[in-house]
């Protein structure tokens, strides 16, 4: 496993030196690759490597979703492509976007399987089967750990929005909203965690962002999902800190604004038009 800076240090960095708020998600589906990488061996690590070079200044973070990789039985393509990131683009940290969740021992080896065989800098984690489902990851005390909150499909309503309340305590507060407060205080032991909450929900995320201070925020839910970016920007925003605090994806946007020889042009296009919305949304 080799050394990183925290990832909170590296996500303040990225949002100082690159002035974005722009996380580039890399979800490779093979059937929407362009028709000049189709067929080749290591075609989803020629196209991800490829966007990333074209990206890789106007972002804060890049976000691997490992179903992709996994599916086509590409995981040793994730692994040489969070390698050549850490290498060739070391200021932008990477998100293993997996949303695991599993008891303490299952657990574990989710925490290796993230950390070690793939040396991310952060993981999305399900925490609907409590803290010891995420204990785990913390004893990766440097890397972060990115809690699902207020997810942004529909059906996130479904358990999300249930109330709950506390034996001694008669106040009663919404699911989601119980998760944040948690993942804010007692379960933050490394001061390394983060929260999932959708661009889909900017009542919500103004929500989160009052039950949690200044904890990084990963968005998404803008680009196809439609989630507004003023909105957005203003509801995750960080009053003394602007352009800090949000990790506001975009994936299909980006990734398939081409599916000729010039989707990687095409997706810096994308990102820098995103990237700039971002940034004008901070002053609105």
């Amino acid at each position: 496993m080799k050394n990183r800076p925290l990832f909170t240090e590296q996500l303040n960095a990225a949002w100082s030196s690159q002035d974005s708020m722009l996380c580039v998600g890399l979800d490779p589906d093979p059937k929407q690759l362009p028709a000049s990488l189709k067929g080749e061996g290591g075609a989803i690590l020629s196209f991800c490597r490829a966007i990333v070079d074209a990206t890789a200044d106007v972002a804060c973070a890049f976000k691997p979703q490992i179903a992709y990789f996994a599916s086509q039985g590409a995981e040793d393509q994730l692994v040489q492509l969070i390698d050549y990131i850490h290498r060739e683009h070391p200021q932008v940290p990477v998100i293993l976007d997996s949303k695991r969740g599993d008891i303490g021992s299952t657990a574990q080896q989710y925490a290796i399987e993230a950390f070690e065989r793939y040396n991310a800098d952060a993981v999305t984690v399900n925490p609907y089967m409590g803290f010891d489902s995420i204990e785990p990851y913390l004893q990766y005390s440097d890397r972060g750990v990115i809690v699902l909150c207020r997810t942004s499909n529909p059906g996130g309503s479904d358990l999300q929005f249930l109330e709950v309340n506390e034996q001694n305590n008669p106040a009663k507060e919404l699911l989601y909203q119980r998760v944040a407060r948690l993942a804010a205080s007692q379960w933050n032991k490394t001061g390394q965690l983060g929260l999932v909450v959708g661009a889909t929900f900017p009542e919500e995320i103004a929500k989160v962002r009052s039950l949690v201070g200044e904890m990084p925020l990963l968005i998404p839910g803008i680009g196809a999902q439609g989630g507004d970016i003023p909105a957005t920007v203003r509801a995750g925003a960080i009053q003394h800190a602007p352009g800090t605090g949000m990790i506001i994806n975009s994936s299909r946007a980006i990734l398939y604004a081409s599916k000729d020889r010039d989707f990687a042009d095409a997706a810096r296009k994308v990102a820098i038009a995103t990237r700039d919305a971002l940034r004008a949304a901070k002053s609105i």
